[in-house]
């Protein structure tokens, strides 16, 4: 049954009416570790190198179940789509019981596992990392549940009160930043303290007046698990590359590391306004099949593919123009970490542009419902080319976090191209079961 799309004349208007708010709101969020390396680097470089280990670890242990709930989006959207309003608030009652639960099992996992997690890096990164990931697993089951209320409200085409969840919530993080580092001397503790009292903040914004119902329900739990399973498995599998990229980067010399923590963090942040594109794209095409249009889908890739292309460029003209600038900053006016940065600086907009179209192409995919096929280029793809190049190129052969960002790069341009052939292969995607 089709139903009438409202945007389907202007399709580009509509994703970038509905991706600025989402790229704000996820700006915002990942400024929080930003803001708290960027202040623990005042410390040293061993505490910069422990805060970029733990949250890598971090990311490992909540990767599953925060792609899991991330499919709340699309499912939403489908059911929006099709004007199933039942749906939507099950869906949402589902998702907020298992982020709890997730999240609650993720604290005593942690707990348990942070000596064996930090072991491979060097001893001063090591300890420092073990206190970051203690302290900052706590806020596990408060961002799982802010996940899941913020893909359902996106998956609704709400978007302005998740950006500003994390708008206050990024402000409250660099208050108790200042605070707890500069004023109490708290170094990578209040930097964990921080993160988890801001994610309380976001979550109680983002509840509002809406009560916090968790209740179970039979078929959007199983509809959920169908779709945000096989994207939860590629995630957690992918994270163990980035994980053995991580550990290897750790044993090279400390300021080359902390140099490719900053960068990468730096990468992954001027990364954002893509990543909400695509997740615009992604519900787009959702809203598209759940009405019945197909035929809309290769003009949102297209759309979006174009709009991608021009911000990539600015990006890449900003560290044309001024990368030693960009450089100072990064290294908080430091001279060896300013020097080691600037050397990672161009490479980290390749990483940028390659991961802005392998991220769009699996949003057009996901959006469709074919979920199985990008989660296997995926994971075949950083398998083959990242852990190898790290280890061969950076260790044995002295190229120090350069050749990680080379497999990276490599990793995400492979895996772009073969999907975004499947989208021009497939000129009417199938519909999710």
């Amino acid at each position: 049954m089709s139903h009438d799309v409202p945007w389907a004349a202007r399709p580009g208007r509509e994703l970038l009416g509905r991706s600025w708010p989402v790229a704000i709101a996820a700006l915002s969020s990942a400024a929080m570790t930003l803001t708290g390396t960027a202040f623990v680097a005042r410390a040293g470089d061993a505490e910069v190198a422990g805060v970029g280990v733990a949250s890598a670890v971090m990311l490992a242990f909540t990767c599953f179940g925060a792609s899991v709930l991330q499919g709340l989006e699309l499912l939403v959207a489908h059911a929006t789509g099709a004007r199933r309003r039942d749906e939507v608030r099950h869906l949402r009652e589902v998702g907020l019981l298992l982020a709890v639960v997730m999240g609650a099992l993720i604290v005593v996992v942690v707990e348990i596992a942070t000596p064996l997690t930090t072991t491979a890096a060097a001893p001063a990164i090591a300890a420092h990392a073990a206190v970051y990931l203690r302290i900052r697993a706590l806020a596990a089951p408060l961002m799982l549940a802010t996940i899941a209320l913020r893909a359902c409200r996106w998956g609704e085409a709400e978007v302005r009160t998740p950006m500003q969840a994390a708008l206050i919530a990024n402000l409250v993080n660099t208050v108790l930043d200042a605070t707890l580092i500069l004023g109490l001397d708290a170094g990578v503790a209040g930097a964990a303290l921080a993160a988890v009292i801001a994610s309380a903040v976001e979550l109680l914004f983002l509840l509002g007046r809406r009560p916090l119902r968790l209740r179970w329900h039979a078929e959007p739990a199983r509809a959920l698990w169908r779709y945000g399973g096989t994207a939860g498995v590629q995630r957690q599998l992918e994270i163990g590359v980035f994980l053995v990229m991580t550990a290897t980067v750790s044993r090279m010399p400390a300021a080359a590391a902390a140099a490719h923590q900053l960068v990468l963090q730096l990468a992954c942040v001027a990364f954002l306004p893509v990543q909400a594109l695509a997740q615009s794209a992604s519900i787009l095409t959702g809203h598209a099949i759940g009405a019945g249009r197909d035929d809309l889908v290769g003009t949102i890739a297209a759309r979006a593919l174009a709009i991608a292309a021009a911000y990539t460029a600015a990006c890449a003209l900003a560290v044309a123009i001024a990368p030693e600038a960009i450089a100072v900053a990064l290294g908080a006016g430091r001279p060896q970490l300013a020097r080691e940065a600037v050397a990672l600086l161009p490479i980290a907009i390749v990483f940028v542009v390659a991961d802005a179209a392998n991220e769009l192409a699996r949003g057009i995919l996901r959006g469709a419902g074919d979920v199985a096929y990008p989660a296997l280029v995926g994971v075949i793809a950083a398998w083959t080319l990242t852990p190898l190049t790290t280890w061969t190129l950076g260790l044995e052969l002295g190229y120090g976090p350069f050749a990680a960002w080379v497999g990276m790069c490599a990793e995400l341009l492979v895996g772009a191209s073969l999907l975004w052939a499947r989208i021009a292969r497939e000129h009417r995607p199938r519909r999710p079961r």
